[in-house]
C-alpha cells in the first residue's frame, strides 16, 4: 500500500522533468505494488502512460489549468472545508503536530494540507492508519475524483485509486455539500486576482507575511503568466 501511496504523490504532484523520465521505473512500481489489483494498477498505468507521453511544458501547462488556477480542484485538501479562513489555519497547525509526532518532518514552506504530501506521511504509516485517515478525507477525494471525471481527466484515474485503497464509502451528504460549490472557470483571471487579495492562511511558529507558502505563490504566477490554450482531454484513456 505504502508504494501504490508514494506512486500517487509522485503523480498529482507538479510535473517535473524528472516524473516525465521516470515513467518505467513508475511502471515497475505499480507492477510490484501487492495492494492493488489489476483494476487499479491499469488505472495508475494509463495515468503514467498519459504523462509521461507528453511535453513538460504541455503536462505543467495541464497541470496548472486544473489545480491551480480551477479552486474547486485544489490539492489543499482543507481549502475545500475552510477555505481561507483561520479554522483552516488551525488545521493545518493539527496535521503538521501529527506529521511531526510520527517523525514526518516536512519542510517549513510546504503546506501540511497538500495532497501529495499528505499522501507521502501516509505511505509511512500502517494500514489501519492509512485507511482510517484516508476514510476522513474520502468526502473532499471522491469530490475531486467526480470533478475530474467531468472534465474526462485522465488524473481522476488518481483519485479512484486512492478511493479503492481506502475501502469505505464517503459520506454522500458531504460529498453533494462539496460538489455544489460553483465551478471556476481558470481562464477567469479577475477570479485568481481575488485570491492574492485573501488573507494569508498562518500556522506555527514561522508563520508570517508570506505564511501562504511560496509553493503556492509561485503556483499563482505561473498560472497567470500562462495562457490556457489547452484542454486537458483523456478520452482515449480509461479513467473509470
Amino acid at each position: 500500500m505504502a508504494n501504490a501511496l508514494k506512486i500517487i504523490s509522485a503523480l498529482l504532484s507538479y510535473p517535473s522533468a524528472e516524473l516525465i523520465a521516470a515513467g518505467e521505473e513508475l511502471r515497475a512500481a505499480v507492477a510490484a505494488d501487492a495492494m492493488t489489483g489489476p483494476r487499479e494498477k491499469a488505472w495508475l498505468n494509463a495515468l503514467i502512460d498519459d504523462l509521461t507521453g507528453r511535453d513538460l511544458f504541455d503536462a505543467q501547462e495541464r497541470y496548472v489549468l486544473l489545480f491551480d488556477r480551477t479552486r474547486t480542484l485544489s490539492l489543499h485538501l482543507f481549502e475545500h472545508v475552510h477555505g481561507e479562513s483561520r479554522d483552516r489555519g488551525q488545521a493545518m497547525v493539527d496535521l503538521a503536530q501529527m506529521y511531526e509526532a510520527q517523525g514526518f518532518d516536512i519542510d517549513a514552506r510546504e503546506l501540511p494540507d497538500y495532497l501529495p504530501l499528505f499522501l507521502e506521511y501516509l505511505s509511512t504509516q500502517s494500514a489501519e492508519e492509512v485507511h482510517n485517515l484516508l476514510t476522513q478525507k474520502l468526502h473532499i477525494l471522491a469530490a475531486l475524483r467526480e470533478r475530474l471525471q467531468k472534465r474526462k481527466s485522465i488524473y481522476a484515474n488518481a483519485l479512484l485509486v486512492l478511493e479503492a485503497i481506502a475501502d469505505a464509502r464517503p459520506d454522500a451528504e458531504a460529498v453533494a455539500g462539496l460538489l455544489a460549490e460553483a465551478e471556476h472557470d481558470p481562464n477567469d483571471l479577475e477570479a485568481l486576482d481575488k485570491i492574492w487579495e485573501e488573507e494569508a492562511v498562518t500556522f506555527g511558529g514561522n508563520a508570517g507575511e508570506g505564511a501562504c507558502g511560496p509553493d503556492r505563490l509561485r503556483t499563482q504566477i505561473r498560472a497567470a503568466r500562462r495562457p490556457a490554450s489547452r484542454n486537458d482531454s483523456a478520452g482515449d484513456h480509461p479513467n473509470g
